[in-house]
């Protein structure tokens, strides 16, 4: 990178744009052309631009670069329609706590208010999906005003800021005054530690509980708290479970792992008994979680008589639906102190009743392993999904990552795969489960983790919302392997609708596609998979392959996850 330029004592706005972004760690800019005038410089300062097919993929895109990297997602767009296309993503990151700065352009400062092209109010557009949101309007403020919005990402919960920047400013030359060394794009950016007098109140709560059970969330991924966790579960000999986008925090295998416990226990669920440990509880520690709808089986799952420790950065979500003992700080630097005050506090309970829980959980996943077999090992032909996820199960290595879409393809991915080591990422829209996030997710992933393999799982309706970024991935080297369940309808929606009215609308039904002939038009691999035998050479050869692949799965309509809700009512 040439700095020549930043000695010179004036610089257009734009390099002084593309400079402090670089300064806070940036590699990788999402973005079409505009704002054209930063693009244009980016390549001065090593940073590589992904460019999209379309906005709402774009932010997805940065939503997971942002979740794998530790470090802020960016993505740009033009003012007006192409910003209204980052909503539905920055939503998507507000409530699941990702950190993505949005970089939009605006008209030129002289056409505010005066029905310019695509003029919008982006105020007004982003004030319930974004945490900060800003105009540059003095070329001077240039680095103060990204200085504020990287932090605002970062620090706290983090989440989607936006920076808006008009269009003539960009060009407009300023005078340098100093050049900043901040570097605050990774997160969390402040870790706080929870109040001393909780943390050993809690900790005594542990240490006399009859049966304590840890719920980890999303937070402990997104606080890189999971070592922290793996040593305080082993340590203090506690039972973890995890919620669904907290899958991973922990290691699945791991004697005391109860697996994911949240929206889909019913028949078949590989979790399902372990979940009966979680319903005798006395007391619950729960880490990084909203205690959202489907993280706690619709407010059902946990027990109405325990005693609830809840860690969480945020203060707002601690005791939101469940009168808690507050522990509000970081979850790395709160299970550390809690570890330790659990030590001081005693481990001899905890101690001595390890081996009847270790035994008591191995016999309950070997239950619901049992249970399930009937349908993780038919190869019957439409495929079971379950069948599918237990041969890719068979291949993962512990240093792969998979995303998945919202709906069913998210449940069949946190249920059906093993998390075989405390870490592992597995990718799902939990934050407001939108469609077409599979993909896109995996495509973020790939270019913060270029080296590891990234498998998407995604439904023929999900897909459909995003197919056109396989041209993305062909164009910016990102070999991805996509997995479509290609079933022909909107299952999810058939069969809520079936479980709710007795009866389903028209709509889930779709005409059949060809989603193998689509990867091949835009010059991916895609293999059309009927049978058993054929998905597993395909897979293997897919995971193998240097090129994005899309296995085009003919699966059964018939299939649906072990949705609680859903139980003796399908």
């Amino acid at each position: 990178m040439d700095n020549s330029h930043r000695n010179s004592g004036q610089e257009p706005v734009a390099v002084t744009l593309a400079a402090s972004l670089k300064r806070h760690g940036t590699e990788v800019l999402f973005g079409q052309s505009l704002p054209s005038a930063l693009h244009l410089v980016a390549p001065d300062f090593d940073m590589l631009q992904v460019n999209y097919r379309t906005e709402n993929a774009g932010g997805v895109m940065a939503d997971g670069y942002a979740r794998i990297s530790g470090r802020i997602g960016v993505v740009t767009a033009q003012n007006g329609p192409a910003a209204t296309l980052l909503v539905a993503p920055m939503a998507e990151a507000m409530k699941a706590s990702v950190p993505i700065l949005a970089i939009v352009q605006e008209v030129n400062r002289d056409q505010v208010d005066r029905n310019a092209f695509q003029e919008f109010d982006h105020f007004a557009l982003f004030s319930s999906c974004a945490k900060w949101i800003r105009r540059i309007d003095v070329a001077s403020r240039v680095e103060d005003y990204v200085d504020m919005a990287v932090t605002a990402a970062t620090t706290g919960r983090p989440g989607p800021v936006v920076l808006l920047c008009p269009a003539d400013l960009l060009n407009e030359t300023q005078r340098l005054i100093d050049v900043r060394s901040a570097k605050l794009g990774h997160f969390p950016l402040d870790r706080v530690v929870p109040d001393p007098e909780r943390i050993a109140e809690a900790a005594a709560l542990l240490a006399g509980a009859e049966n304590p059970v840890v719920i980890a969330g999303g937070g402990v991924h997104l606080s890189q708290a999971v070592r922290e966790l793996a040593e305080f579960q082993d340590v203090a000999s506690l039972p973890v479970a995890t919620t669904n986008m907290g899958k991973g925090s922990v290691d699945e295998t791991h004697e005391l792992s109860l697996g994911v416990l949240a929206n889909a226990l019913g028949t078949n669920s590989p979790a399902r008994y372990t979940a009966e440990i979680l319903e005798r509880a006395d007391v619950v520690l729960l880490i990084g979680t909203r205690t959202n709808q489907n993280g706690t089986d619709s407010w059902k799952l946990y027990p109405k008589g325990a005693r609830f420790i809840h860690l969480d950065i945020d203060g707002m979500e601690v005791g939101r639906n469940y009168e808690a003992l507050r522990l509000v700080g970081d979850a790395r630097l709160g299970l550390k102190a809690l570890g330790e005050a659990l030590s001081q506090a005693g481990l001899k309970k905890r101690t001595n009743a390890r081996q009847a829980l270790v035994t008591s959980i191995a016999d309950r996943k070997e239950k619901g392993r049992a249970e399930a077999a009937s349908v993780t090992s038919s190869a019957q032909t439409p495929l079971r999904p379950e069948f599918l996820m237990a041969e890719l199960d068979r291949l993962l290595r512990a240093d792969d990552i998979v995303t998945a879409d919202a709906s069913y393809s998210s449940l069949w991915v946190l249920n059906f795969l093993t998390a075989s080591k405390a870490g592992q990422r597995f990718l799902t829209p939990r934050g407001i489960a939108g469609l077409g996030w599979g993909l896109p997710l995996a495509l973020g992933a790939k270019v913060a983790a270029p080296g590891q393999r990234v498998v998407a799982v995604v439904g023929d309706g999900g897909f459909g919302h995003c197919w056109q970024e396989l041209e993305t991935a062909r164009r910016m080297n990102l070999p991805v392997t996509v997995i479509v369940l290609n079933n022909g309808i909107l299952g999810f929606q058939k069969h809520a609708e079936l479980v709710k009215f007795g009866s389903h609308t028209a709509a889930i039904d779709f005409s059949p596609v060809d989603h193998a002939a689509i990867a091949r038009a835009a010059g991916c691999n895609g293999i059309r998979v009927e049978t058993g035998e054929d998905y597993i050479a395909a897979l293997e050869s897919a995971l193998g392959s240097d090129v994005a692949t899309v296995l085009d799965v003919i699966t059964t309509a018939d299939a649906y996850p072990p949705i609680s809700v859903f139980e003796n009512k399908l």
